[in-house]
Parts: C-alpha cells; sequence; structure tokens
C-alpha cells in the first residue's frame, strides 16, 4: 500500500497544496496512491492522538509512506526520530519531496535508524538529568519537594459544593445518602461537613 500523507496546522492553511505536491511527484516517478490520510491539527500532538497513529498502527512491511516533508510527521526533532524508528522497524518506507529523503531497507535507512535510536535515547536521558538537577538545587534553597508530611490536599472531590451540602444537610438529607449522591465515601463527607463548619 502507498499512503499519501498531508497534515496543515490550522483550517486556515489548505491540504490542496501538499496534495497536489505529492500527486504530481507521484505521477512522475510512477507511483499510485491507494489512500489519503488527510487532518487539520498541530504537529506537537502525539501521533496517537492524530490519524498519523491509526495509519501507525496499521502499515505493513513494504508499504510506502508519501509526504511532503518530514514537518509534516512532526514538530519536534525527537517525535520525528521516534516516528521514522517505528516505520523503518515495521519494514516501512517515508519518501519526502522538499528534503528528498528515501527511508527504506537499504543500508542507509538502516544506519539512519539505528541513528535515531540512540539520539533518542540521548534525549531521553538528558531530560531525566535535567529534571534531577532541577530537583536536587530546589531542595539546596531549601524548598520542600511534595506534600508536607501528615497533610492532606485541600482540594477535594466535594471541593465548591459547600452551599449545596449545607441545604441539603439543613433539609435532613444524612452523610451517607450525600456519599452516594456526590460518589464519595461517608467519612469524606463527615470531614467535609467538619472541616467548613457546616451544621
Amino acid at each position: 500500500m502507498t499512503y499519501g500523507y498531508i497534515r496543515v496546522s490550522t483550517d486556515r492553511q489548505r491540504v490542496d497544496n501538499q496534495e497536489f505536491e505529492i500527486a504530481k511527484f507521484c505521477k512522475k516517478n510512477g507511483i499510485k496512491i491507494d489512500e489519503w490520510i488527510r487532518e487539520t491539527i498541530s504537529g506537537t500532538k502525539t501521533p496517537d492522538k492524530r490519524k498519523l497513529g491509526g495509519l501507525l498502527e496499521r502499515i505493513e512491511k513494504g508499504d510506502l509512506i508519501v509526504c511532503s516533508e518530514l514537518s509534516r510527521l512532526g514538530r519536534s526533532l525527537l517525535m520525528i526520530m521516534s516516528i521514522l524508528n517505528r516505520l523503518l522497524d515495521t519494514g516501512a518506507k517515508v519518501w519526502t519531496i522538499r528534503d528528498n529523503y528515501r527511508l527504506g531497507d537499504d543500508i542507509q535507512s538502516k544506519v539512519l535508524a539505528f541513528a535515531f535510536g540512540i539520539a533518542a535515547e540521548i534525549e531521553r536521558d538528558l531530560i531525566s538529568q535535567r529534571t534531577k538537577e532541577a530537583l536536587k538545587l530546589r531542595v539546596a534553597e531549601g524548598v520542600i519537594l511534595g506534600r508536607p508530611v501528615g497533610r492532606k490536599s485541600s482540594s477535594v472531590k466535594l471541593t465548591g459544593k459547600e452551599k449545596e451540602i449545607k441545604q441539603l444537610r439543613e433539609n435532613g438529607v444524612s452523610k451517607s445518602e450525600l456519599g452516594r449522591m456526590f460518589g464519595v465515601n461517608r467519612m469524606t463527607v463527615h470531614t467535609f461537613i467538619k472541616n467548613n463548619g457546616i451544621a
């Protein structure tokens, strides 16, 4: 199967230009597009939240994706590398027109796939390292991380329903009934009423 993949970020952009570009390229190279994948969504969204994710799930060895440029697959280098690495692992091919990439089952593509995997791993390690360093700095500055020991969250499922609960209590609704109404435990209702001074 050969897929023509088109993505634009906003409704103000048109898919026509990319489709014309891909169709012209395919005609010149004797390629027939079996299915078009068109979507209007930001490239920062992960593939699973895009039509591209569905394509990645069903694409098979030997299939080809033709798109105008690699940036159509994603906005970040890490995301693009991850997508390409997945496609190359499947044995699918990716051809771009403006970038002139031909990623497939040749040795060059396998080297690129290896490089993509290493780069993605390094990027993940760097992100993890930066996070740990930032947390260490906060601790060194005396900032207490996380919720203080013994302290419960000030916001619970019943937060914002004080007036409603007060009215229901005044009308004789029991704590057990309130728990069933709001989908919480009776003790949660009891604690909430006590902490908020509800009679």
